[in-house]
C-alpha cells in the first residue's frame, strides 16, 4: 500500500480555485498552473503586469555578532561588499562544487540577514546552515511557516501599487528592500526583485495578511488590466531571461560556474568558504542557449549532440514567445571544449533536431 502525501498550501489555496486556478502538485507544494492560459499570463507580464503567489518559497535568519563571517562562508559571494538594505544574488554549496541551492541574501546589517531559499530545498538548506555554523555566535531561525510572499512584476507594476495603501518609503533601486512597509495596514518587507526578467516588487508579509493583501492587489491591477499567474507563465518567463531554476541548471550534480553563474563565486576575494577550493579550476561543462531551427519543441533531459556525439543534456526548454510565436529554445549543458561551437543538435523523440547556439539570455527587457 503506497501512502500518498498530503500536498501543502499557501494562504491562498481558496483564492486561486476561487480564481479559476489549476492546481498541481509543485514539490510537495499545491499551487496554480495557469488560471486562463500560460500564454496569456505570460504576455500581462511581458507588457503590463501579473501577480504570483510564491508563498512557497522559504525564509531563513541568520543573526548575531558573527552574522556577516558566519554567513560570507556558507555562501559563494563576498558579502562583505553588501551594503545595508541591499540583496544579492548567490549560491550554497557543497565542498565538492556543487550546489546546495541558489538563494536570495537579504542585509539588514552585519548582524542581521534575512535568506529566501527554494521551496523543496528550505528542510535541507536550514539543515547545512545548522550543521555549518562552525562555532559562530549566531542564531539560524527557519522563519518559512510564518511569511506569505507575492510577486508582483510587469514594466506597469508601479502603476498597481500606486493603487494601494502604502505607508512608508519603497525601495526604488534593483536589488534593495524596504523591512518595514505598511501595506493595506500589515507590515511587509517590499523588494525590487523578481524571477521574471521584467521589473517589478516582491512583497513578504505575515501569513495570516497575505489574502487581504493579494486581493488589494488584485483591485489596483485593474488599472493596468493585470493578470493572476500560475507556475506556467512563470517558468516560461524565467526561462526566457535564462533564470536558473534548481533541480535543472542547478543541482547537487551541477555547479555554479558550471551553470554560468561565475559572477556568483568569488574565489578571488574570498579565501575561504565552502566549495572555494573545488570552484577554483575551470569547469569542465558549461551551459549554453540554444535556438531550436527544425520543427519541434526541446524540453529538459534531451541529448545534445555536435558532429553526431553526443556532448551533453539540456536542462530547460520551451517556446520563448517573447521571441516570436514559434521560437522554440532550450539551455543545455555540454563539454566546454564545444561551448563555443555554433551548430548543434537536439534530440528529441529519436529524432535530431538542428539547433544554433545563441547569447544568453534570450530576452532582455527593453
Amino acid at each position: 500500500m503506497v501512502l500518498e502525501m498530503e500536498l501543502k498550501r499557501t494562504p491562498l489555496y481558496e483564492t486561486h480555485v476561487k480564481l479559476g486556478g489549476r492546481m498541481v502538485d509543485f514539490g510537495g507544494w499545491e499551487l496554480p498552473v495557469q488560471y486562463t492560459s500560460v500564454l496569456e499570463e505570460h504576455k500581462a507580464v511581458r507588457e503590463r503586469a501579473g501577480l504570483f503567489d510564491v508563498s512557497h518559497m522559504g525564509e531563513i535568519y541568520i543573526e548575531g555578532k558573527d552574522a556577516e563571517a558566519c554567513l560570507n562562508n556558507l555562501v559563494t559571494a563576498d558579502i562583505r561588499t553588501l551594503k545595508d538594505l541591499c540583496c544579492r544574488y548567490t549560491t550554497v554549496c557543497y565542498e565538492n562544487g556543487t550546489t546546495v541551492d541558489d538563494v536570495l541574501i537579504y542585509k539588514y546589517n552585519t548582524e542581521k540577514y534575512l535568506l529566501v531559499v527554494n521551496a523543496s530545498n528550505v528542510d535541507k538548506d536550514f539543515a547545512w546552515f545548522v550543521a555549518h555554523k562552525n562555532g559562530y555566535d549566531v542564531e539560524m531561525r527557519n522563519e518559512s511557516a510564518n511569511f506569505g510572499q507575492l510577486a508582483l512584476q510587469g514594466p506597469r507594476y508601479m502603476e498597481v501599487l500606486q493603487g494601494l495603501k502604502i505607508e512608508g518609503e519603497l525601495p526604488s533601486k534593483y536589488y534593495t528592500f524596504r523591512p518595514e512597509v505598511m501595506v493595506e495596514g500589515c507590515k511587509c518587507i517590499v523588494s525590487t526583485t523578481g524571477y521574471t526578467g521584467e521589473l517589478g516588487v516582491e512583497i513578504y508579509c505575515k501569513a495570516e495578511d497575505t489574502v487581504k493583501i493579494h486581493a488589494a492587489i488584485m483591485e489596483a491591477g485593474k488599472a493596468v488590466d493585470m493578470l493572476p499567474c500560475g507556475l506556467g507563465a512563470r517558468d516560461v518567463l524565467r526561462f526566457e531571461a535564462a533564470m536558473p531554476l534548481y533541480g535543472h541548471e542547478l543541482s547537487d550534480q551541477i555547479t555554479p560556474r558550471e551553470a554560468g553563474l561565475d559572477f556568483t563565486v568569488k574565489t578571488a576575494t574570498k579565501e575561504s568558504f565552502i566549495g572555494r577550493e573545488a570552484l577554483i579550476a575551470d569547469p569542465k561543462r558549461i551551459r549554453i542557449g540554444l535556438k531550436v531551427v527544425d520543427k519541434g519543441v526541446a524540453r529538459e533531459h534531451c541529448e545534445v549532440k555536435f558532429n553526431g556525439e553526443v556532448v551533453g543534456m539540456t536542462t530547460s526548454g520551451s517556446p520563448a514567445p517573447a521571441l516570436g510565436a514559434k521560437v522554440n529554445c532550450a539551455m543545455a549543458l555540454v563539454d566546454a571544449k564545444v561551448a563555443n561551437e555554433s551548430e548543434f543538435a537536439i534530440v528529441v523523440r529519436g529524432k535530431d533536431l538542428k539547433a544554433e547556439r545563441v547569447e544568453l539570455p534570450f530576452y532582455k527587457r527593453k
